[in-house]
């Protein structure tokens, strides 16, 4: 099973900075799903910017989320979060 989201903050140009429960800093590309059905609301910008994580998992407003192992699975790694490296 994959770690649920801790935190999420949108980034310039479509993306997400995730912050997974085991430590994980990852980067998520929205811009892939934004001409598919129900995302292209994403493409109004306020929309994107009012991502929140919701049991494990992101959701913007208007019932839109994305699963926690589409999230992990589909992301880019950048580093172990501060606060995990504190508890080292």
């Amino acid at each position: 099973m994959n770690p649920y989201v801790k935190q999420v903050r949108p980034l310039e140009d479509y993306q997400l900075e995730l912050i997974f429960e085991n430590g994980e800093q990852r980067i998520f590309d929205v811009k892939p799903y934004l001409k598919r059905g129900v995302f292209v609301r994403l493409q109004n910008r306020a929309t994107f910017q009012a991502v929140r994580v919701v049991a494990g998992s992101v959701e913007w407003p208007g019932e839109l989320d994305l699963s926690y192992d589409t999230l992990y699975l589909e992301s880019q790694p950048t580093a172990v979060a501060p606060e995990v490296l504190q508890r080292q």
